[in-house]
């Protein structure tokens, strides 16, 4: 029998609006076969949750809310043992009770967990909902589907984080994708099939700018005009530009922007170095002659930084007039 099995966080919390549960449930549509839903620590089993909510819509008997901790039969061959949360933090192993549940000897045994396994995971993971390291070993699973850590993981043969079908965050961690697992009968090594799923991409680049340097920015993503609408970037500029190269850089963060589904720009790597060239461009009289005068002469001095800033803002200002 084929299943569709979700780890926990279907939701990002236990607060959301009717619209939200209804979108999610037509969603589901699309598969008509089972679909398994596992309460995990951002979307608990509490008393009024998603899950309660759901259930009032009312739900089509394809659609398994996996929020009480006894076996699912699936079909004649395949047995679903849930630890689902009712809680944001639990300091128990809520998978303890997989070890001593009995099942028939021709049943496939699935685990369907959410926690952290201890002494596997990335530094940083989380530290609560503790999962045992060696729990489909000791429960006899065929194969232990785990949620709560966002990215791709493999704990062993029997026990994989599939990872968020979507990238949520800057962070290499191997998300964007699901697990296809096939398991032939009870003992069998499960097969998996790693598919890609994401159709947004989260990118970091540090790119170094040089004085005529800011067409740089756009070659260094290393993304297709065509796919700009699907990025999420995250750039950290460095490097001493001249006014010119400065005003170009601003223009062209804006362009890409205009561009991307979002852009975060960090500038302060950037050191401004005007040059002779970019002052004489400001070809203006009167009391901004004499400020800029006053601001260059300042440009060698303790107030250097300041002054390089105002100066790059009459640039620009001078620039975008025109003048």
């Amino acid at each position: 029998m084929d299943a569709v099995l979700i780890a926990g966080d279907c939701f990002d919390d236990v607060a959301v609006g009717d619209d939200t549960l209804r979108r999610f449930k037509v969603a589901l549509e699309s598969f008509t076969g089972p679909w398994v839903l596992l309460p995990g620590n951002h979307d608990p089993a509490i008393a009024e949750s998603p899950w309660s909510r759901l259930r009032r819509l009312p739900l089509p008997a394809n659609i398994i809310i996996a929020d009480e901790p006894k076996p699912i039969k699936m079909g004649d061959n395949a047995v679903i043992l849930p630890a689902p949360l009712r809680r944001r933090r639990d300091v128990a192993d809520l998978t303890e009770w997989f070890d001593t549940e009995p099942t028939d000897d021709n049943l496939i045994r699935i685990g369907l967990a959410h926690g952290s396994v201890r002494e596997i995971l990335p530094e940083g993971s989380e530290v609560a909902n503790p999962i045992a390291r060696n729990r489909a070993d000791r429960a006899r699973l065929d194969y232990l589907a785990l949620g709560d850590w966002h990215g791709r993981f493999k704990i062993s043969e029997r026990a994989w984080y599939s990872g968020a079908p979507e990238p949520d965050r800057f962070r290499a961690n191997e998300s964007g994708f699901v697990l296809d697992v096939t398991i032939e009968h009870h003992g069998s090594v499960p097969r998996i099939e790693i598919i890609p799923t994401a159709a947004y991409r989260w990118i970091e680049r540090l790119i170094e700018i040089v004085p005529g340097g800011a067409d740089g920015i756009r070659s260094a993503l290393g993304a297709a005009e065509a796919d700009f609408e699907c990025l999420l970037l995250r750039l950290k500029l460095e490097g001493t530009t001249d006014l010119a190269t400065r005003v170009a850089v601003a223009e062209e963060l804006e362009d890409i922007r205009s561009r991307v589904f979002y852009l975060e720009a960090h500038e302060s790597g950037l050191t401004l170095q005007p040059t002779q060239d970019d002052l004489d461009a400001i070809d203006t009289a009167g009391f901004v002659r004499i400020a800029m005068n006053r601001l260059r002469e300042k440009l060698g001095g303790p107030e250097a930084d300041n002054a390089r800033r105002a100066l790059a803002l009459l640039y620009g200002l001078h620039h975008r007039s025109g003048s």
